[in-house]
C-alpha cells in the first residue's frame, strides 16, 4: 500500500510542479477509515492535499508566501462522502431501480437516477412505465445474458455495464486503452501570453481573482469547481433550464453562482462566449464531443480567449472503443472490478460497490488540481492549456495505490466533527466543511450554495 505523501509527490511530479512546494504539506492518517479493501482514505487525501497545495503554489507565483496544507484523511475521506442533509432530510440519492441486477450468467449495474435513463431501460426490459416496480425488472433481467444488456443498452444511449473480475476488465480493449494512459493529462493546446492576474497579499485566498465557468452536473465535476471556490476562485455555475439535476446540487454548490444558459440557442450561446472572454477556467463535464458540437472545442475556447485553461471530464478517457459512451462512477467501479474485487475480499464473492463514489470524489479533485496547476503553467509559461480527467483513469489508479489488509473491517467514522451548517438557497444546509486546513488562509465557501437559475451570468 503507497503512502499517502508518496502518492501526493506523484502527482506532483505529474503535474511538473516546484518540488519545494511538498514542504508545506502535512498529510496525518492512514488507511483504513472506512471499510473497504482498498486506499480510498489515501486517494481522498492525497488528491484534496494536492489541489489545495497547487492553489497556493498559483498564489506563490503572485506574490503570497507559501503556507502550510494540511489533510487529516479520515475528515478527507468523509468529505468525500459527500454527505449532507437540507432542513433536517437526508435526501435519497438512488432511484429504486438503480442497482446491481443478477442475469443469465452474472450481474449488470442499472443507472436510473434521470428519469429517461430509468425509462429507457424499462422499455429495454420490455416493462411497463409509471407501473413496474422493481421486483418485476429483477425478474426481466434473469432472462439477459450480462454482456448482451450492457451493449443493448449503450446502443440505446442508456448507462448500464456488466459485473467484470480485474482481469475480464484487463483484457477489454478499454481497460488496456485506459492502462496506457497516465492518470491526468495537462497539455499546451495554443500560444498566449500570461493572463494578467492581481498580485496577493499573504491574506487573501490563493485563487482569489480567478475566474471559473463550472458547466459540470454530476458530483466529479462540481465537486472540483467547489474545491476552486473554497480556496477564493469566483465560480459560476451554469445550467440549462432544460436539464434535470440531483439533488446532491445542494451541497455541490456551495461558494458558487448559480446561472442559466441556454446553450441551445444562438442567444445562450453569445451569452456563454462573454463570459468565456473574461473566465480563466472553463470547466466541463459533457459527454465527449457534445460541447464541441455546439462551437465550444478546448480550441475554439483557446482561440477566443487565449490563456484559458480548459478542464474536461469524461467516464472513460480518450482512448478506446468506450471513449464516447456515457458513464458514472457506480457504473465504472462495476465495469472495471471493484464490485468483484470488494465481494472477493469479503470472502463471500458477493459484489458490492465502495462506501463512496471515490471514483467521482477523486476525479473531482484531480480536476481542480489539474486547473490550479495548469494555471501555474500559464502564468509561467504562458500558452493555453487543456486538463482531461476520466473517473475509469481515476480507477486504475485507485488500483495502483495497493491493497488494505482487513480494511474490510475498520468501521464507519463519526461524521459528526467534520459538519458544518449554513444557511442556503434550498434550506439549512448540513454537510462537511472543507477537509484541507490552510495555515493563513482557511478554505470556505464565500457565497451559499443557491439553486440554478438564481444569478444573471455576468461576472
Amino acid at each position: 500500500m503507497q503512502a499517502a505523501f508518496d502518492t501526493l509527490k506523484s502527482l506532483w511530479h505529474l503535474a511538473a510542479l516546484p518540488p519545494a512546494a511538498l514542504d508545506y504539506a502535512l498529510l496525518e492518517g492512514r488507511d483504513p477509515v472506512f471499510p473497504s479493501s482498498f486506499a480510498i482514505g489515501c486517494a481522498a487525501q492525497s488528491t484534496i492535499a494536492a489541489a489545495a497545495l497547487a492553489a497556493c503554489e498559483l498564489a506563490h507565483a503572485r506574490g503570497a508566501a507559501r503556507q502550510q496544507v494540511a489533510v487529516d484523511m479520515t475528515h478527507a475521506a468523509i468529505e468525500c462522502t459527500g454527505w449532507f442533509t437540507i432542513d433536517g432530510r437526508q435526501p435519497l440519492l438512488w432511484d429504486p431501480f438503480s442497482g446491481l441486477y443478477r442475469c443469465r450468467d452474472g450481474y449488470v449495474r442499472v443507472h436510473a437516477n434521470f428519469a429517461h435513463h430509468r425509462d429507457g431501460a424499462l422499455r429495454l426490459l420490455g416493462l411497463p412505465l409509471g407501473i413496474a416496480q422493481r421486483a418485476d425488472a429483477e425478474r426481466a433481467m434473469l432472462d439477459w445474458n450480462a454482456l448482451q444488456f450492457e451493449q443493448a443498452a449503450a446502443e440505446r444511449g442508456l448507462v448500464a455495464v456488466a459485473l467484470r473480475s480485474f482481469a475480464d476488465w484487463d483484457a477489454t480493449p478499454q481497460g488496456q486503452a485506459i492502462a496506457r494512459q497516465p492518470l491526468l493529462t495537462i497539455e499546451r493546446i495554443g500560444d498566449a501570453p500570461a493572463l494578467p492576474l492581481p498580485s496577493l497579499r499573504d491574506d487573501e485566498r490563493p485563487l482569489a481573482g480567478v475566474r471559473v465557468l463550472d458547466l459540470t452536473r454530476i458530483l466529479a465535476g462540481p465537486v472540483g469547481a467547489r474545491a476552486l471556490a473554497a480556496h477564493g476562485a469566483d465560480v459560476m455555475l451554469i445550467n440549462s433550464p432544460r436539464l434535470p439535476n440531483i439533488e446532491a446540487i445542494a451541497d455541490t454548490s456551495r461558494g458558487k453562482r448559480s446561472a442559466y444558459v441556454e446553450l441551445g440557442s444562438a442567444n445562450g450561446q453569445a451569452v456563454l462566449w462573454r463570459l468565456v472572454e473574461q473566465a480563466h477556467v472553463f470547466s466541463q463535464g459533457y459527454r465527449p464531443g457534445a460541447l464541441a458540437a455546439l462551437g465550444f472545442s478546448p480550441q475554439a475556447l483557446a482561440a477566443r480567449r487565449p490563456g484559458i485553461v480548459v478542464v474536461s471530464l469524461s467516464a472513460y478517457g480518450t482512448q478506446g472503443p468506450w471513449r464516447e459512451r456515457r458513464g458514472f462512477d457506480s457504473l465504472v467501479q462495476t465495469a472495471s472490478g471493484f464490485n468483484d474485487a470488494e465481494g472477493q475480499a469479503a470472502g463471500d464473492g458477493k459484489p458490492r460497490a465502495l462506501p463512496m463514489q471515490i471514483l467521482d470524489m477523486a476525479s473531482g479533485y484531480l480536476m481542480a488540481f489539474g486547473a490550479a496547476a495548469a494555471l501555474w503553467r500559464q502564468q509561467h509559461e504562458g500558452g493555453s492549456w487543456h486538463v482531461q480527467v476520466s473517473l475509469a483513469q481515476t480507477g486504475h489508479w485507485l488500483r495502483s495505490l495497493g491493497r488494505v489488509p482487513d480494511g474490510l473491517s475498520a468501521p464507519k467514522p463519526d461524521f459528526s466533527p467534520c459538519l458544518e451548517t449554513a444557511a442556503s438557497g434550498f434550506g439549512q444546509l448540513l454537510a462537511v466543511r472543507p477537509s484541507a486546513r490552510l495555515s493563513r488562509t482557511p478554505a470556505g465557501y464565500a457565497r451559499a450554495s443557491m439553486p440554478p437559475g438564481s444569478a444573471a451570468p455576468q461576472w
